[in-house]
């Protein structure tokens, strides 16, 4: 896990979406939106299993991440 949160890290400083908070989401590359799409779907995972491992969750595929950019937590699970 620690790895993985690495490479989204490091993919994060290359791809420079640091300071995309200007970029609009569709101005985003391909190679951005997938680092992002990841780095959500890893916090979710890793919010789940810290603040709400009670709820039964089932979390949507990488794909739906790319294409909505946001957390996709149930109700009620604190962030």
């Amino acid at each position: 896990m620690k790895a993985t949160l690495i490479l989204v890290g490091t993919i994060i400083a290359v791809c420079g979406l640091t300071t995309a908070t200007s970029k609009t989401v569709t101005d985003l590359s391909e190679l951005e939106r997938a680092a992002k799409a990841l780095e959500l779907y890893l916090q979710d995972q890793q919010d789940h299993q810290e603040h709400c491992p009670f709820r039964t969750w089932e979390q949507p595929s990488l794909d739906i991440y790319k294409e909505t950019l946001t957390s996709h937590l149930p109700e009620g699970c604190i962030k």
